[in-house]
């Protein structure tokens, strides 16, 4: 990967002074030495999510058994990514905060390294190419083996008799979402309002609009159209055939997963972590996930790499306390009841999780290892900054605020531009 999704972005002392004066930025809160800390841990989960109440949980029961230590445990904002940029330029970071899957790429220079740590040989192999540098250095915590596919409800495929071992071609699948819009129900659910949704449809199809030769391009800074306007094509096709919901410009992130426990979609293009929210809403609702068919006729792949992963900043006053909670949360229980909140597979191997209705599909696709596992595709191939690019030009294209040419456009001047920064 360049070097320069590294870099730290130059941003402007009026910026860096806003980013001092972010609420809970604790990171420098001082910890003396008997034995009291008040730290800061950035969730990037939305309180709502059962995510983060695990997640709280768990920082509730380390100040239990440390009566000297505070952990505000701080709910995703509106722009997490943007608000760790600001933060890291004002070199006024978190104690800990959650990587989002940018441990090694984007924070690693930032983040104490963690090799040496005492859960550190339990780290599932499988996050080596994702996670480790070329010393064998990882700076952060995997609690999930993060394991994505399109989540569906099982009672509207079973209804119509769609058998989702059989949609991993783009020809199936479409065929699949004519049927369900032809019977009332909405194919597809996503929203931009709740803007990761958006994202997410970019980045689940990404992968599969350009070839192996177009990615590795890319990746060293050579925008390529044709895969772009593959991606965005796509969607205007799908939207002009009715296959996304009608309130995609409203939809909450409540009515995302509220649909799809209803049955009132078929399908969401997100992280497995919605079905638990779905079986929250509707606990005997019965989903799964399929593997994503490739636009370009390629073989279907799963999404994989980092999933939940938390660092220490290398710089905090309060690492010492920052470490040892992360001690904590890698006990077993811990990352058991974090991981099985979210949906995945644990990112420690001695860690077993009920994956509750999604376990058929991970036994269908994942456990055999035959079905290809790609990176997110924002992380491998796009430059620091595209993720808020494939958000507005998804939505763009979705809502008709955009076309394809003009998606296209804006996608290869972000791109351009971004990969120039130092």
């Amino acid at each position: 990967m360049k070097s320069h999704r590294n870099r730290l972005v130059v941003m402007t002392a009026g910026v860096a002074l806003a980013a001092l004066m972010l609420s809970g930025c604790a990171g420098g809160a001082a910890s003396g030495g008997d034995g009291k800390a008040s730290l800061e841990l950035q969730s990037a989960m939305e309180a709502t999510t059962p995510q983060y109440k695990a997640l709280d949980s768990i920082s509730k029961a380390y100040e239990k058994e440390h009566p000297g230590v505070t952990i505000k445990v701080v709910p995703q904002g509106k722009d997490y990514e943007g608000d760790m940029k600001v933060r890291m330029a004002a070199g006024d970071l978190p104690d800990i905060w959650a990587t989002h899957g940018w441990s090694l790429l984007r924070y690693s220079e930032f983040l104490e390294p963690l090799q040496t740590q005492p859960w550190a040989k339990r780290v599932n192999p499988v996050l080596d190419a994702t996670m480790k540098n070329s010393k064998g250095e990882f700076f952060a915590l995997p609690v999930t083996t993060d394991v994505a596919g399109i989540v569906y409800n099982k009672a509207v495929l079973d209804k119509l008799g769609i058998d989702p071992k059989s949609l991993g071609t783009m020809s199936a699948f479409e065929g699949a979402l004519a049927k369900i819009k032809a019977a009332g129900v909405v194919p597809i659910t996503s929203s931009s309002k709740a803007s990761w949704f958006a994202g997410d449809l970019a980045d689940w199809l990404g992968s599969g609009s350009f070839t192996k030769d177009q990615l590795a391009k890319l990746a060293k800074g050579d925008f390529v159209d044709s895969g772009f306007s593959a991606l965005y094509g796509k969607l205007e096709d799908w939207t002009k055939k009715g296959y996304f919901n009608a309130d995609f410009a409203a939809a909450s992130s409540d009515d995302v997963p509220a649909a799809l426990a209803q049955g009132t979609t078929a399908f969401v293009m997100v992280q497995n972590g919605i079905a638990v929210t779905a079986r929250e809403l509707v606990p005997d609702v019965q989903l799964g996930f399929i593997p994503v068919p490739a636009i370009n006729g390629d073989p279907e792949y799963l999404i994989g790499g980092e999933g939940f992963a938390f660092g220490a900043w290398k710089d905090g006053k309060n690492k010492k306390t920052a470490l040892d909670f992360l001690n904590f949360m890698a006990q077993s229980k811990n990352v058991q009841t974090l991981a099985s909140a979210g949906g995945n597979p644990a990112g420690l191997k001695d860690v077993k999780v009920d994956l509750g209705p999604l376990t058929p599909s991970f036994d269908a696709f994942f456990t055999p290892g035959k079905v290809r596992m790609v990176p997110y595709f924002d992380r491998a191939y796009l430059p620091n900054g595209m993720w808020d690019t494939l958000i507005t030009t998804t939505g763009g294209v979705i809502t008709g605020q955009t076309d394809v040419p003009g998606a296209v456009k804006q996608a290869g001047a972000d791109f351009k531009t971004l990969f120039g920064q130092k």
